[in-house]
């Protein structure tokens, strides 16, 4: 391995664990720090594709194959063991973490928005985020529970700061469907057990949350289609949403995993284009032309949440926080 392949690898590892891991999960936090310095584990990483050598990706094929590794010299053994299997996981599987308790940071512009709504969400996976009228969530000063329905729906913990708008009632979903390359269903065993490894250690709420919002996906079953952000399922699912009700694009977590710059803002021009309400949940860096657009500065490591292009808050990347920075009422 070069001597720059490996430098770009450790500090993509020391980067996770320090905006990523850091405060969330203390375990991931030492391990990915361990790689970063370890020759060994980042020359088996050199040989994958540079979209397959991610950080939560890595770990949670180790935790699918072998259990948690409790420290670096556990991690060693598990990875040396047996490297065949660990890239077999690795390449035929992708994070596509679906943390439904992201609607907590959506649902205050959702439900600002003309109701009814129709729902397109891109890079659903298993659908678990186009569902959040049917959960439930505290936001410290307000609570709200959905209406019959699921018996026990999981309740979503989201700190916000005195400026955001919080809702008053769950917003009104008419029609909703999902977009991905590889849509995951929520009913299936072994895909609801690779979800939940994505989840990090020490987060068992998280963890008992996602299990219940699985359940609620399996019998709701939302729509998903297999489809690229810039190939012509976008546009057709547009053109089926119900003609009387406020069409939405979003995604939250995904744009990143489109390298080119130049197709994310392609992408951003089609999203503004198709419907009236784009809301993008995302790294600042991931749109850079957006995070210019304030002069604050968010957390360490949190995603800036827009709409129609115009910042409105920055994000725990989990749906744990809200910081509203934006000004009250729907950018026009």
């Amino acid at each position: 391995m070069d001597r720059e392949t490996f430098a770009g690898l450790a500090e993509r590892y020391h980067r996770f664990a320090r905006e990523e891991a850091a405060g969330r999960s203390s375990l991931y936090e030492a391990l990915a720090h361990g790689i970063a310095e370890d020759r060994d584990v980042l020359a088996f990483l050199s040989t994958l594709p540079e979209a397959k050598q991610q950080p939560n990706l890595f770990l949670a094929a180790l935790r699918h194959l072998f259990g948690t590794p409790g420290n670096m010299a556990a991690l060693r053994r598990q990875l040396l063991g047996d490297p065949d299997a660990v890239r077999a996981v690795m390449e035929a599987r992708s994070t596509q973490t679906n943390e439904p308790g992201r609607c907590a940071v959506l649902l205050p512009v959702l439900a600002q928005l003309p109701q009814p709504l129709a729902l397109i969400e891109v890079g659903a996976s298993a659908g678990l985020c186009l569902l959040p009228d049917h959960y439930g969530y505290d936001y410290g000063r307000a609570r709200l529970q959905p209406r019959g329905g699921d018996a026990e729906p999981p309740v979503f913990r989201c700190a916000v700061n005195e400026a955001a708008p919080l809702p008053r009632n769950l917003p009104r979903i008419v029609w909703r469907a999902g977009l991905d390359l590889n849509p995951l269903d929520a009913a299936d065993p072994s895909q609801a057990s690779w979800l939940e490894t994505l989840v990090w250690p020490e987060q068992e709420a998280r963890r008992r949350n996602l299990r219940i919002a699985l359940g609620i996906a399996a019998k709701a079953r939302p729509r998903l289609v297999r489809g690229d952000l810039l190939g012509e399922e976008l546009p057709a699912l547009c053109r089926q949403a119900p003609k009387d009700a406020t069409l939405v694009i979003f995604h939250t977590a995904v744009l990143a995993y489109v390298a080119d710059g130049a197709a994310r803002r392609a992408f951003a021009s089609r999203a503004s284009a198709l419907a009236p309400y784009w809301i993008s949940n995302e790294a600042p860096r991931v749109f850079p032309e957006i995070a210019r657009r304030t002069t604050e500065a968010g957390p360490t490591g949190a995603f800036l949440l827009s709409l129609n292009g115009k910042p409105v808050g920055f994000t725990d990347p989990h749906g744990a926080s809200l910081e509203w920075i934006g000004a009250p009422g729907i950018p026009a």
